[in-house]
């Protein structure tokens, strides 16, 4: 039992006249009488009574008319659910990020410029380390990443710089570099380095060593998370390296130093995948490049 049967018995229920429905149904009348002939066939037996002025209901017709109706509003339903998930106004986005993505703002203004302009798709947010982030996308455990560039990345995954800033030197209060106006690349090399374990530091590291011609000594520690190697900071067990963004953060006993070298930069990439098919996917990247909040200091 087709649809379009369904269609055609339901309008020519309603009009109670094979020209009126024919010109309804935008066919000629020929081809509807054919078209209810078959269904009448594939239910066994008459649907209506044919007379010279109008057709009417057999009792057959009148008990498969509200089946009809229920049959034809739910593949309607149907069709209007998936055609709003395909527009993204329905679904659920998994949101992966780094700790950069949250204080710099850049992911809250997406998910608040998202909700107001899709309510209905669910978002799921969830915090990994840059390393991570990468191979979470590709398994797909998550659905967009924002995230520092941390190496290479695979062709499947499109990578799209959203925001950069200026690389600054967090120093514990007190100590000789955080009565500097301006921390060297020469000073940096001298100094025992924290590392975030997560990986965040390791792309500012390696542009100190690029750009410095001597030797620049491995971090001496390594800390679990971004508050982690802050407070080891403040502690004066050394410094780290972090982007600008972060200087928005107060912490006891804790300064935040501009460098010298403002080639040493940091930027936050949003990462999704070349094959996304959801609608709601492709409509967050979409509004997160048409945010983009590319913010160079």
């Amino acid at each position: 039992m087709e649809l379009r049967h369904l269609r055609y018995f339901v309008t020519l229920a309603e009009t109670g006249h094979f020209g009126q429905a024919a010109a309804r149904l935008h066919i000629v009348q020929p081809a509807l009488s054919m078209q209810i002939r078959t269904l009448e066939d594939e239910v066994g037996g008459p649907l209506f009574t044919r007379t010279s002025r109008k057709v009417e209901l057999t009792e057959a017709g009148r008990l498969l008319l509200p089946e009809a109706r229920r049959t034809l509003e739910q593949a309607e339903h149907a069709k209007n659910i998936v055609q709003r998930a395909l527009r993204g106004e329905t679904g659920l986005v998994r949101i992966g990020f780094a700790g950069n993505a949250v204080v710099s703002g850049c992911l809250m203004n997406d998910v608040r410029a998202f909700r107001r302009l899709l309510p209905k798709v669910e978002l799921q947010l969830q915090e990994m380390s840059p390393l991570a982030l990468g191979e979470a996308l590709r398994q797909r455990a998550v659905d967009v990443a924002y995230t520092p560039l941390m190496g290479e990345l695979a062709e499947d995954i499109e990578a799209v710089k959203i925001a950069e800033w200026p690389m600054m030197v967090a120093v514990a209060e007190g100590s000789p570099l955080a009565a500097e106006k301006r921390i060297t690349l020469e000073m940096l090399a001298q100094v025992p380095h924290i590392q975030f374990a997560a990986g965040e530091g390791d792309e500012a590291l390696e542009q100190v060593r690029e750009r410095w011609g001597s030797e620049v000594p491995e971090p001496l520690y390594r800390a679990s998370s971004t508050l982690g190697a802050l407070a080891m900071v403040a502690s004066g067990f050394g410094i780290a390296l972090l982007p600008h963004s972060f200087t928005h953060m107060a912490i006891p006993h804790l300064v935040y130093q501009p460098i010298s070298d403002r080639r040493l930069t940091a930027e936050l990439l949003l990462l999704s995948r070349r094959d996304e098919t959801q609608g709601a996917v492709k409509a967050w990247v979409r509004l997160a490049l048409k945010n983009n909040h590319n913010e160079t200091l």
